[in-house]
Parts: C-alpha cells; sequence; structure tokens
C-alpha cells in the first residue's frame, strides 16, 4: 500500500514538549519543491497550526542537500502561462504559511539551498546552517529571474547583497550567509542538531502565548508604517501584559526568583 501523500514527501514527528520537525523526504531529487512535496509541507505545517501544543518547529531535509527549488523537471513538462501562475501561487501560499504559524520555524540548513530552496531557508524565522552549507538564487543561470525568491531574500538580506545574489546566480558560503542575514547561526556538520537543540531549549523556556504573539506582532509591523508599527506594537504588549505568563514573570522579577510557566 502506498503512504498518503504527506508522509511520503515530508516526515513528521513531533515530540513531548511539543517541538515539531519536518524533513523533506526526496533525497534522489536532492527534496526539489515539486507539486507534491509542496502539497504535502502544505497539508504538514497547517496540522501543526491547528495544535496548539507544538511550540517549535524545525524544517530539515533527507539526503545530501537541502533543497534545489523548484522541480524543474516538472516545470518544462507544463510549458503554459496558467501552468505557472498555479504553482507559483502554490509556493507562495506555503511561505505565508511559515510566516503566518502561530509557532517559530526554523531551518535546518546542510548541503545547497537554492532558488526556492533559499526562499524557504529566508522564509523560516530561525535557520541554523552547516558550515559546509551553500545558498543562492540562481535561476538566472537559466535565464529565469528568481523573483518569487526574491521576496523572501530582500527582506533578510541587505538590498545590495540580495540584488547581487539574484542578478549573478553566484552561490554564497554559510559563513557569508550568516554575515548578511540570511541564517543565524553557522556550525560544523556534526554540531548542527546540537546547535538547533540549544535554540529550542531557549525558545521552550519562554511563555508560548508571548512568542506566538510576539511572531505574529513581529511580521505585521515590518509591512507597515512605523506610526502603525507602534500602534501594533503597543496594542498587542497591551495584550501581552495582561496574559496570566506575563503576570507571572513580572511578579517573579519582583520577588528575585524564577517565574513558574
Amino acid at each position: 500500500m502506498n503512504a498518503p501523500m504527506a508522509e511520503q514527501y515530508v516526515l513528521t514527528t513531533r515530540d513531548e514538549r511539543g517541538v515539531a520537525t519536518l524533513t523533506l523526504n526526496r533525497p534522489q531529487q536532492f527534496n526539489a519543491l515539486s507539486q507534491e512535496m509542496m502539497a504535502a509541507l502544505q497539508t504538514e505545517l497547517e496540522a501543526l497550526d491547528d495544535d496548539e501544543s507544538i511550540r517549535a518547529v524545525v524544517i530539515g531535509a533527507q539526503g545530501k542537500a537541502f533543497c534545489p527549488g523548484h522541480d524543474l523537471k516538472q516545470m518544462k513538462a507544463n510549458p503554459s502561462l496558467e501552468y505557472y501562475q498555479r504553482l507559483f501561487a502554490q509556493c507562495t501560499r506555503l511561505m505565508m504559511t511559515i510566516q503566518r504559524l502561530h509557532a517559530p520555524v526554523m531551518a535546518r540548513v546542510h548541503g545547497v539551498a537554492t532558488a526556492a530552496g533559499c526562499q524557504l531557508v529566508a522564509m523560516c524565522d530561525l535557520a541554523v546552517a552547516s558550515a559546509d552549507a551553500r545558498f543562492a538564487v540562481s535561476g538566472i543561470n537559466v535565464g529565469l529571474f528568481c523573483s518569487t525568491p526574491g521576496v523572501a531574500l530582500s527582506r533578510n538580506v541587505g538590498r545590495k547583497h540580495a540584488f547581487e545574489m539574484l542578478v549573478t546566480g553566484d552561490f554564497i558560503d554559510a559563513a557569508t550567509a550568516r554575515e548578511r542575514g540570511l541564517v543565524n547561526r553557522v556550525v560544523p556538520a556534526d554540531q548542527l542538531d546540537a546547535e538547533i537543540e540549544k535554540v529550542i531549549a531557549s525558545i521552550l523556556s519562554k511563555p508560548g502565548s508571548a512568542v506566538a504573539m510576539g511572531k505574529d506582532l513581529f511580521y505585521r509591523q515590518l509591512e507597515t508604517g512605523i506610526e502603525a508599527a507602534y500602534q501594533l506594537a503597543g496594542q498587542t504588549m497591551a495584550c501581552n501584559m495582561i496574559d496570566e505568563s506575563a503576570q507571572e514573570g513580572v511578579q517573579a522579577f519582583m520577588e528575585k526568583r524564577k517565574p513558574k510557566w
């Protein structure tokens, strides 16, 4: 019997702490984002967003690479404007689901992350990469400007660095990706999981309600003017302050003890 689509293309695990790991599972294709892969990832992310016990999500990959972007063979086999419009709309929906998920989403990057694979890294809230990881938005090398990856890239990396990557298609190494803000941390490959666990442990030590409110506000305020951003931020802080976790945290600080969350 064939496995369900979501299980076939994306392997999902959850632990007792509320940490979910989604593993892209097309290693022979270097985890290219076929329509089926994106649909499976979409299904899993939506299920996690419906589960309030989920505190953090890690997106990793099987095999030698994180993700090379869209499945070019599948794209070439469907040469119509309508198909490409549907494909990129599907990808946009997936990327926005990551941003709108209530829990922080972290990319676990090894090997290459190119084109829409680099976009996936940029759209995750956090990213930890192995020292041998490489990044590019290389569509221009086949005559296709990485327009949709550029949306995510330009919101993480300085404009001139982002544009250079987009018009040259050149790779950058993990250290450069960290310097430019595309990833948070870079460690040797054998320390990748341990470093991710450090970040996860720090997130889990904070109240989930505050993290969720903060994530929502973080992205909403980025896309608005500064005055409106302050209005959004003020309202969010007021709602956060009346939450039990903040009340307990402030009380614990005043009493010089650890909060009981």
